[in-house]
């Protein structure tokens, strides 16, 4: 394990961080406005959908549920996230399906894909090349070409930002550009305050990784910051390597909270981690607080991720690039690269012997020539 004071030893987190996820967290403001740009290339002509699918895996999906949240009170048909091999049987020709696979490979996505074709769905695709591309190149769907050479954690700007622009483009939501500027500005101030350069007493995320260091994180979120939670439990994963959880408000108060009651060894182990807005309704923000009473004397360490920004946009990617930061540095105290994956590897290694993906295939193949 790196001790807590070599975060400001730049040459240890370069030994360390060796494919320099790091990169990713500073460069985010970057990677957002670069894919705004590509997303506002693509062109669309679809009428306003009345069902909203987003599929995709992993780091391909959080994009779908990020823009549930998003969506929200905004769009008045309902938008549903499928980490399935087929769509919901009520998909037909008046359902907008956005594919999402940041490989192009995915086999879960491609069957989706194929799925949505057969049905006549209004479909677009994001990806950075692979099978899932070259399908919509010959079948004339609408994609937006993602950079290659990311992970698909790392690439969440380009599989999240152009959700809410496609919907923009055929009238369903407006105002996104702005939220966009706004996002890209505050992103900016949160780098410049967390990077690797930023010594330990000025970096919240430097901070907040040393003193969650061995204990299990648990994030609550609310509301907007439903899927914000799972994506940081999902970087704590990923990028960390450690266990992690995440619920949220206000269902947490009738079932997690109980988990609680009860002092013990095994509570000490965990290290919560509350999501916070200023503008949080009343009965939110006293749920919260009781909460946090109720549990204080159980827990371990008890934190705070303040949001930064006044558009839902800024808002949610604020606390995202925190948690980026705050995993990165979390997997560097522990002396792991945060970027290999190798369980997830290995399964998809083992998953291509079923032939599952050959047979997708074969189906596309099929429709491109009729």
């Amino acid at each position: 394990m790196v001790k807590t004071r070599d975060l400001d030893n730049l040459l240890e987190i370069r030994r360390v961080d060796k494919s320099n996820m790091l990169y990713s967290c500073v460069e985010a403001s970057k990677h957002y406005e670069e894919a705004a740009r590509l997303a506002n290339a693509i062109s669309i002509d679809y009428p306003k959908p009345e069902t909203i699918v987003v599929a995709g895996m992993g780091g391909s999906a959080i994009g779908g549920e990020l823009l549930k949240d998003w969506a929200r009170d905004r769009i008045a048909v309902p938008i549903e996230v499928c980490r399935e091999y087929s769509l919901p049987e009520y998909a037909e020709k008046s359902t907008l399906v956005f594919v999402v696979s940041y490989s192009g490979e995915t086999e879960e996505t491609l069957s989706v894909f194929l799925d949505a074709l057969k049905r006549g769905c209004m479909i677009v695709c994001l990806s950075s090349g692979g099978i899932l591309q070259e399908f919509a190149k010959k079948l004339n769907i609408p994609y937006s070409c993602i950079p290659q050479g990311m992970t698909p954690r790392a690439a969440i700007p380009y599989l999240f930002i152009p959700l809410p622009i496609m919907l923009e483009k055929i009238g369903s939501v407006s105002n996104v550009a702005s939220e966009i500027s706004e996002t890209i500005k505050i992103l900016k101030q949160i780098s410049d305050s967390n990077s690797p350069e930023k010594l330990s007493r000025e970096n919240f995320c430097k901070q907040l990784a040393s003193k969650i260091c061995s204990t299990i994180p648990v994030v609550y979120g609310f509301g907007i910051y439903r899927a914000v939670a799972q994506r940081l439990k999902t970087q704590f994963n990923e990028n960390s390597k450690v266990p992690a959880k995440w619920e949220f408000f206000p269902e947490l108060n009738h079932n997690e909270i109980v988990g609680w009651e009860v002092e013990n060894d095994l509570a000490k182990h965990f290290s919560l981690i509350f999501i916070r807005d200023n503008e949080e309704t009343k009965p939110i923000r006293q749920r919260i607080e009781i909460t946090k009473e109720l549990i204080s004397k159980k827990s371990r360490k008890i934190f705070e991720i303040q949001s930064i920004g006044k558009s839902r946009l800024a808002k949610m990617s604020s606390v995202i690039c925190i948690g980026d930061f705050t995993s990165v540095y979390l997997a560097i105290i522990r002396g792991i690269d945060p970027t290999p994956v190798k369980s997830i590897t290995l399964l998809k290694e083992r998953m291509k012997q079923s032939g599952m993906k050959r047979e997708i295939i074969s189906e596309l193949q099929k429709i491109v020539v009729k």
